[in-house]
């Protein structure tokens, strides 16, 4: 099987001649510079992955912000407070060319990809995400109660512009996934309740995920933390997938894999054993096993490799990685 028809048959529930070895989110530019001193070479990306002998994707973020947006004074900090904030920076959001400055890529790309060499994949901002990055940390949560009208203008915009997006992608090039960058739950749980899920973020999922689901792309959502309890939700808006399933906040993928066998499920592998060896990341393999076996489950790194990881445990990381992947089906 080429790469590409590993990746669709995974995620599609299909039985590969193996699972995908990917890094859904690479390293950490700090993890690469260790490495770099270590004797690998100067390279980056796709480079990267392929000398480390891990299957290629091929990914990018759609611009959501012109030039001359401006930043807030802190990370973190608001950008606008009220309606007429927004206004005052909306010429600044939604450019008009974020699918067609790729086009010349898209085109160098096409051949590869059509041949299987990789999957495609492509990352929007969602309507938790992206209203945070305007109204602020702190900011953002007080919004679905003292602006819930502006809110819901915020999302409508976004979405309205992700469409126009998704249908020129679609002209151009055939992802196999993508994510939307949400990152709207945390080491407890999910930061909003279901109730404000379903009036603030469903919705939009709604009138987004079944326009790009016909253009063939699986839809996954791209949250940090424990999303155990959000799953559901999540379905019942029409969600596909969802990565990275970290390990540290108490996500277990075999229990997710139990209750959601539809669900496609990426990451899962606790990073923080990758520094202790070979012994602790095999057994960290064996406990995601059963997943492993089930179908709709890509094992990776549930979130970047981190910077105390040596490329020597790295090495080993990605032999025991193909060896499992190979047990899929069993």
């Amino acid at each position: 099987m080429t790469n590409r028809e590993r990746m669709l048959a995974a995620m599609s529930g299909g039985t590969p001649d193996r699972l995908p070895c990917v890094e859904w989110a690479t390293w950490w530019d700090k993890t690469v510079h260790r490495w770099h001193g270590e004797g690998v070479p100067e390279i980056w990306g796709v480079e990267l992955m392929e000398y480390f002998g891990l299957d290629p994707l091929v990914q990018f973020w759609l611009p959501h912000r012109k030039a001359g947006m401006p930043s807030p004074s802190y990370h973190g900090g608001a950008i606008i407070e009220n309606e007429a904030d927004y206004e005052r920076i909306k010429p600044c959001l939604f450019p008009e060319d974020a699918v067609t400055r790729y086009k010349d890529h898209f085109a160098q790309i096409k051949t590869a990809h059509d041949r299987g060499d990789f999957a495609v994949w492509y990352t929007v901002e969602g309507c938790f995400w992206f209203p945070r990055t305007l109204f602020g940390i702190e900011g953002h949560f007080y919004s679905f109660y003292d602006w819930s009208e502006l809110y819901h203008q915020i999302c409508s915009d976004l979405v309205e512009w992700e469409l126009m997006c998704a249908e020129q992608i679609a002209e151009l090039i055939q992802p196999d996934f993508m994510t939307i960058a949400e990152d709207m739950s945390y080491n407890n749980g999910p930061m909003l309740s279901e109730t404000m899920f379903d009036e603030f973020v469903a919705p939009y999922y709604k009138r987004l995920i079944p326009e790009i689901k016909r253009g063939g792309a699986y839809v996954i959502v791209d949250t940090d933390g424990d999303v155990t309890r959000m799953v559901p939700w999540m379905i019942r808006a029409g969600v596909e997938g969802v990565l990275p399933l970290e390990r540290q906040a108490g996500v277990d993928v075999n229990r997710l894999r139990r209750d959601y066998p539809e669900f496609i499920l990426l990451g899962g592998y606790d990073k923080m054993v990758m520094k202790h060896g070979e012994e602790a990341m095999r057994a960290e393999f064996e406990r995601i096993l059963p997943a492993i076996k089930s179908g709709r489950y890509i094992p990776s790194v549930d979130h970047q490799t981190p910077p105390d990881v040596s490329v020597e445990n790295y090495r080993v990381y990605v032999r025991l990685l193909k060896e499992y992947a190979a047990k899929v089906g069993e």
